[in-house]
Formats: structure tokens, sequence, C-alpha cells
């Protein structure tokens, strides 16, 4: 479990509002165009963003001819809540 890394990713605003509008957006996904407009974040920026959620695991993408799209990875988030109380923090589900 990289609960750390997760974490880090999802701690900062716009990564989060990144992953909200792509878990809404599932299980077609977005490309990265559309998320800098939806959020008002200049394309270069949401492009870090989207490599930072993405080596977390927070997200997949696939190429859909010349754009590509990404897709949130719930699963992710809730092994992180798994871990947190159950591993991590078990005295804290009760």
């Amino acid at each position: 479990m990289k609960a750390i890394e997760l974490m880090s990713a999802l701690a900062q605003p716009t990564r989060l509002d990144v992953f909200a509008q792509l878990a809404r957006a599932r299980p077609d996904g977005l490309s990265a165009g559309s998320l800098a407009e939806r959020l008002g974040t200049p394309a270069n920026t949401m492009s870090a963003h989207l490599a930072i959620l993405s080596r977390a695991g927070l997200i997949s993408s696939t190429k859909a001819g010349r754009n590509i799209i990404y897709t949130a990875e719930p699963n992710a988030v809730r092994d992180l809540a798994l871990f947190l109380t159950h591993d991590c923090c078990p005295a804290a589900s009760k």
C-alpha cells in the first residue's frame, strides 16, 4: 500500500478536483483538455497534475485517436480507506 503517495496526490486541491471530475465521468473518462477547461487550469499545469495522479495509481489513461482519455481508479481510494480503517488505525473504525 502506497498510502503516503495516494494521500499526497489527493492533498492538493486541484488534483482532488481532477479525481472527483474523473470519478463522476466514469466509465467514459475525460481528456486533459476537457479537464483543464472544466477546472480553469492551464494545460501544462493539468499535465503535471495528471502525471502525479497517474504515478499514485489514482487514474489510468488510454489513447483514443489523438487524445488521451483519463479515468479514475476508485479501487485505489477504496484500498486506501481499507488500509486506514483496518491496517493502520483499526481502533478508529470502532
